[in-house]
């Protein structure tokens, strides 16, 4: 049924956007072309597509007001990491590209090593390595 999952987010500045996901690793999407009111990034292996889309292109799609992401979270994304260490220097990224870490890396439940972030629009993100072997359960 589903070929990509596509997530588009709305964006004050389209150019700066995709310079902090790009630094951060993710990938411009060549099928689509930036623009000054649009970029397509890929993220991982996975056929995962995220849209950056100027605020004002954004609220024409949902036909709604956008929300107020200082007042509150509408969704956490969040994708995983193939390691600790990969955690880890995501974070780093994170910070080098002026990104905000809201939960520093850690572990978390026993068999999670996680970290958060806020990109620059205040969309939140989550990056995590799961242990499956310890996952209770299992």
């Amino acid at each position: 049924m589903t070929k990509e999952l596509w997530i588009n987010l709305p964006v004050k500045d389209v150019k700066r956007s995709t310079d902090f996901f790009t630094k951060i690793g993710f990938t411009l999407n060549t099928r689509f072309p930036a623009t000054e009111h649009s970029a397509s990034l890929l993220v991982g292996t996975k056929n995962i597509v995220v849209m950056l889309f100027a605020e004002s292109i954004f609220q024409g799609f949902v036909n709604n007001p956008i929300s107020n992401l200082n007042q509150g979270s509408e969704v956490l994304f969040s994708f995983d990491a193939e390691s600790k260490e990969e955690v880890d220097e995501l974070a780093e990224k994170v910070k080098s590209a002026g990104g905000t870490i809201y939960a520093g890396p850690g572990e978390s439940q026993g068999w999670m090593y996680s970290f958060g972030f806020i990109d620059p629009d205040r969309h939140r993100w989550n990056v995590l390595y799961m242990d499956m072997s310890k996952m209770p359960g299992m």
